[in-house]
């Protein structure tokens, strides 16, 4: 699947786009985010606190606790404000 970073995320894991497989084990977002955080001292950075990220899967904002299923792309971002 690909997983895309925005903003500070990006920043601290320094890229925005990773094409992964992660293991069968992870089966909703909140597992990939923690899978994510062991692949460099970026990604434990960028993916320390989860509840200050937010995620889409297939450009369809979701939960944390969604099911990736079959995703193609999870982005994965901070909190998006409007003004």
């Amino acid at each position: 699947m690909d997983v895309l970073y925005f903003a500070w995320v990006r920043e601290r894991i320094g890229t925005g786009h990773e094409h992964v497989e992660p293991p069968e084990a992870v089966r909703n977002v909140a597992d990939l985010i923690c899978w994510l955080a062991e692949r460099s001292p970026g990604h434990a950075e960028a993916m320390r606190e989860p509840a200050k990220l937010r995620a889409a899967i297939d450009q369809k904002f979701v939960p944390l606790d969604a099911l990736l299923g079959n995703a193609k792309e999870v982005a994965i971002f901070p909190p998006v404000t409007g003004g």
